[in-house]
């Protein structure tokens, strides 16, 4: 991959592939186990992680190899369009046994590197930055980014909502109808999330293709726990809810994890989304799920993180998004 040089003895680099998920969930469970990240994936989950259609997986994957093991990978993602920053994510991992050894700071160097390229071949002009998350308890990442020269720039936290105590019923505000997600709505819904994350660090418009690729197409999506707010024929608010199986295999819970929650600029503060999350709530309970999970910015800037309080929705740990420069305009 022309940076074999980097890796410590012993290690080889090769693009990851589809043959590799087996070993690979192997690499993420024990991350896993270490990190306590609350994320769990099969081999499924990664096979459709590399047939991501803007995953060029032969360039911007690497999984690294010592004695027939998976010890590390790492995958750089570009986004669909610019808005203020080409903010080009970056994610990867080592694995406990090979830690201390140089093998993430040759990731990270990797990573960066190969996330310069591919700024310069999608967004070239733009200011780009690099984006990587870690676990806030995690000292042994944080102090490897900060000393590469990765900044803090956001804050993240993963909320939990049990069912076993009692769900609100806030109700919908009169001339608005509550329907359950219909794929008639698909296009209608790309358009009107585009708009309404505009305001949202970070976020991009989504292309049709990525929005079946990662929305209402991923296999954990579930459209029968996800609803939306008409006025007339128009979506002004709306909930898409998730079900990652290895989780519930891991954990013996059976979450729904809600991945979108959005209500049109106009129509905010009228209780919108507070009725939607309680209705999908509501059925994922009679559906036989434990509990909802989301992640929330700390700073959103619809006052999101207060209206999850407010439904009953607890932290559960926090995670700290790093950014470093890569190039400048």
């Amino acid at each position: 991959m022309g940076m074999t040089q980097r890796w410590p003895a012993g290690v080889e680099a090769r693009p990851v592939e589809e043959a590799h998920a087996a070993a690979w969930a192997e690499l993420l469970a024990a991350k896993e186990k270490a990190d306590q990240n609350g994320e769990h994936y099969d081999a499924d989950d990664l096979v459709e992680e590399l047939r991501d259609p803007k995953l060029d997986a032969a360039r911007d994957t690497i999984g690294l190899w010592a004695d027939g093991q998976m010890v590390g990978y790492g995958a750089v993602r570009g986004r669909d369009a610019v808005v203020d920053v080409d903010r080009v994510m970056i994610e990867g991992a080592v694995h406990p046994e090979w830690r201390g050894r140089g093998i993430g700071r040759a990731l990270v160097g990797w990573l960066t590197e190969r996330g310069t390229a591919l700024h310069e071949e999608r967004w070239p002009g733009h200011d780009a930055e690099a984006n990587i998350w870690v676990n806030s308890t995690n000292a042994p990442a944080r102090d490897l980014l900060t000393g590469l020269g990765f900044e803090e720039c956001r804050y993240f936290s993963d909320m939990t909502r049990p069912f076993d105590e009692p769900l609100p019923e806030p109700p919908v505000p009169d001339g608005l109808r509550l329907v359950a997600f219909d794929p008639a709505y698909d296009e209608a819904l790309r358009l009107a999330h585009n708009e309404v994350f505009l305001d949202h660090w970070g976020s991009t418009p989504r292309d049709a293709e990525t929005w079946r690729t990662w929305y209402t197409g991923a296999r954990a999506f579930r459209g029968d726990l996800s609803y939306l707010v008409l006025d007339g024929d128009e979506i002004v608010a709306y909930v898409l809810g998730y079900e990652y199986v290895a989780d519930t295999e891991a954990t013996g819970v059976r979450d729904l994890y809600v991945g979108q929650v959005g209500t049109r600029r106009s129509y905010r503060g009228r209780g919108l989304a507070a009725a939607t999350l309680a209705r999908v709530m509501y059925e994922a309970r009679r559906a036989g799920y434990a509990q909802a999970s989301l992640g929330v910015d700390a700073a959103n800037p619809t006052g999101a993180l207060g209206l999850y309080e407010r439904l009953g929705f607890h932290a559960t740990r926090n995670f700290i998004t790093y950014r470093l420069p890569l190039t400048e305009a």
